[in-house]
């Protein structure tokens, strides 16, 4: 046999026919051997992990998003952090009180309340107040003490969402969430949330389980009053205490029940009126806002 026919005759034994009659190519080379299968170096398939693990992070923090818009989160980035807290700290109680209710169990004076205290434009805005971080970021730039310009929509993302860590990072996750809550919850759902999830003491969330731990009784029946000093302590949860009120919180429940005193009915199903051109701005308007103003340095 010439090498002619030994290539033919080669071929021939790497050709298959199957029952319907059409030839097939046999897997392998002209011996029959399997094919070579190509090893990832180890370095490749450690980059490969990392980033698959990175993709399912990221869905799962999406796809938290519109879970939460119809079941509470179960535990917070927050609230492992405080529990953390307090099992490395042995002068500190190890402590865990929550009880989501709905909005509809909520006196409506808690709901003024928050919004007469943390976040006045809050039925009005798209989950950033534009004037006021204006305000903030000049009186940044002046060197004097900065009022806080998060939103109850900010709060909310932060809260369920983030680990409370200062970063520029988190804030640009905190705006991206803040956009994505007032697009997909509203803010009926923004605000049962908020008042379900935020602090209000050393392992107390919740306004439900504030309720009882200060006044004894359900958020349902909270009164103005009660509603107002529950509001002055959520700047400074792990400080203020309604036990023992300093002339600071006394004069602030002052301030907030006058503001209460103002505000009508606080009516989720209308589109409030009186509104202003920042409400319409978000968060890229603002930084729009911010480089034209270093510009004119």
């Amino acid at each position: 046999m010439n090498t002619y026919d030994r290539d033919i005759f080669g071929e021939m034994e790497n050709l298959k026919v199957d029952e319907a009659g059409n030839v097939n190519r046999k897997r392998g080379g002209a011996n029959g051997s399997k094919p070579r299968k190509h090893k990832r170096s180890p370095l490749r398939r450690l980059w490969r992990f990392v980033w698959i693990a990175l993709l399912c992070w990221l869905a799962l923090s999406l796809l938290r998003v519109p879970l939460y818009k119809f079941v509470y989160p179960t535990f917070t980035p927050l609230m492992v952090h405080r529990w953390f807290e307090q099992v490395k700290d042995p002068d500190r109680p190890v402590s865990f009180e929550r009880h989501y209710v709905s909005l509809e169990h909520i006196s409506p004076e808690m709901v003024k309340a928050v919004i007469a205290s943390e976040d006045g434009r809050f039925m009005y805005h798209k989950g950033f107040d534009v004037n006021q971080l204006k305000i903030s970021y000049k009186e940044n730039k002046q060197g004097r003490r900065v009022r806080g310009g998060s939103t109850i929509s900010m709060q909310t993302a932060k809260n369920a969402f983030l680990p409370h860590k200062r970063s520029y990072t988190r804030k640009a996750r905190e705006a991206a969430y803040t956009m994505m809550i007032e697009k997909l919850w509203g803010k009926e759902r923004i605000m049962e949330v908020y008042l379900n999830i935020i602090e209000f003491g050393d392992g107390i969330y919740g306004v439900e389980a504030a309720s009882q731990h200060y006044f004894g009784h359900s958020a349902e029946t909270l009164s103005r009053h009660e509603a107002a000093q529950l509001a002055v302590i959520i700047p400074s949860p792990l400080k203020r205490d309604l036990h023992h009120p300093g002339p600071f919180m006394k004069r602030q429940t002052g301030v907030i029940e006058g503001r209460m005193r103002k505000m009508g009915k606080v009516d989720f199903t209308k589109r409030p009126e009186k509104r202003r051109k920042e409400d319409d701005q978000g968060v890229f308007d603002f930084l729009k806002w911010v480089r034209e103003q270093e510009k004119k340095k």
